[in-house]
Order: C-alpha cells, then structure tokens, then sequence
C-alpha cells in the first residue's frame, strides 16, 4: 500500500513550481494555469467534461495579454512566458494519475487565492471555464507545432482581417474583441489629407491606436503624429493628416507592440 508520503510528494512538486514563479506580476494566472502541462494530448472534449475550445477562448481573453502561450497565439509579457515556464516539467515526462491530481488541486487553490503580490483579481476565472482553461492549457503549454482541427479555428489568428479602407476621411481600426494583443487587420489604406482613425475596443483590454511614419513595425522608428486615449470598452479615435507614403499604426500599451499589435497603413 502506498504511504501519505506518496500522493503528498507530487502536490509538494507541483507547489514548488508554482512557488518559483510567485511574486511576478499577474503570475497567480500564470502559475494556476500552466501548471496542468502534464495532462496528456485529447480532442475538444477532455475529462470531467471540459470543453478545449471553449478553454482557448477564455484563455485568450482572460490571460492572454499577459501570457505568452504559442499555441493559443498570445503573446503577452507582464507575465511567465508558460511555455518557457513550465518546459521543463513537462520534458520529465510526469505522469498521469496522482500527480495529475495533485497538480490540478494546486491550480484550482492557486486562483481561488491569488497571490496578493500579483496582479490577477481572485476568481478571475472559475468553475466550468477554470476547468477549461486549465485543461487547454495542460494540453498545450510547451508543445511544438500548432493547434489542429476545431481548436485551430477556435480563435481568429491575430490581425488576420480584410484590410482596413479609408472612407470620407474616416479609418476604423477594430482592436481584437478576443482579447488578443493585436488589432483585427494588420493592414490599412487611405488617401492623402486629414483622416480620423477609430479604434472601437470590446476586448475589456486596454488599448489605443497612435500613428507614426515609416513602416517600423514592432520597434518604434519613425515620428509619432497623434494617439488615441486609452479604452477598454469604448471607441477611441485620432485624427491626423497624412501624406502619400507608409505609416505604422500600433498600441502604447507597455509590451503591446512588441507583442505584435501593429499595422500598416499606406496612403495615396
């Protein structure tokens, strides 16, 4: 029969991971989440019922713009990388079983009580999309390749829209309403003069759209002509006047760009 020293000691591996990352901001999230990496390869429907996809989505919005996860496509970086943070738990090959259970029992305890020193709100998540996200995330975190299947779909890939077009002066550049750090459309056109750049944002992230010369892409290069107020829930615009030539478009949000929420506009 096996001792309490037995199923105590993968609890105690799982909390010592988690413990390692304690102290980051929002890394409760992080930690609660990407400590599921063990549990194994699945379809859309997982145990106890958990829903994949319905778990990418809710990570995306809820953790993504804090976390870098390859497969969900975030990019964020106030947070662990999860897959950098948890590789080398899942390269020791743990096992279903008691470990699985134990780890997920730190999960669960790790975001119903957050670490005071970060910055998730307690029950961010919980219930059915806290089993969710776990599972998904279990699934993913430190796996090569891509999602495959329903859960490839699950998720508009960032900045993948039609191209925005320039009407009577006015562009309207939507940031993602998934909660991804990117606006829907990498792209935009305009003709030259002064136009109006609108930002309508139902993420619940906050953002806001400025404009600078030159394609400069994730790094800032050229100069800044105007930028929107912040919203998180609202439409925020700005107006400049622009010349023929190229522009970047991108949020000021600390890491945004630099994870990949900028576009380009040309103008004729």
């Amino acid at each position: 029969m096996s001792s309490m020293r037995d199923f105590d000691e993968p609890r105690e591996r799982a909390r010592g991971g988690l413990r390692g990352l304690q102290g980051r901001a929002a890394s409760a999230c992080a930690i609660a989440l990407a400590a599921v990496v063990v549990a194994g390869c699945g379809g859309v429907k997982g145990g106890d019922n958990v829903n994949l996809i319905a778990g990418k989505k809710a990570f995306v919005s809820k953790c993504g713009s804090c976390h870098t996860l390859a497969r969900a496509g975030t990019k964020g970086i106030v947070g662990p990388n999860l897959d950098n943070a948890f590789r080398a738990s899942v390269e020791e090959g743990l096992t279903p079983g008691s470990q699985r259970a134990a780890i997920r029992g730190t999960v669960e305890e790790q975001i119903k009580i957050p670490n005071p020193e970060g910055a998730m709100p307690k029950d961010l998540v919980k219930g059915q999309t806290l089993r969710d996200i776990a599972s998904y995330v279990a699934q993913v975190a430190a796996r090569p390749g891509k999602d495959a299947g329903l859960l490839a779909s699950a998720v508009e890939a960032p900045g993948a829209g039609k191209p925005a077009v320039e009407k009577g002066g006015k562009l309207s550049i939507a940031a993602s309403p998934s909660g991804q750090l990117a606006y829907v459309t990498g792209k935009a056109t305009a003709t030259a003069g002064p136009v109006t750049i609108e930002m309508p944002n139902e993420s619940g992230v906050s953002h806001n759209i400025a404009i600078e010369t030159g394609e400069g892409g994730a790094a800032a290069k050229g100069a800044k002509l105007g930028a929107s107020a912040f919203t998180t829930k609202t439409t925020a615009s700005v107006t400049v006047t622009l010349k023929p030539g190229t522009y970047t478009y991108f949020c000021e949000a600390p890491g945004h760009r630099q994870a990949g929420m900028y576009g380009t506009i040309t103008v004729k």
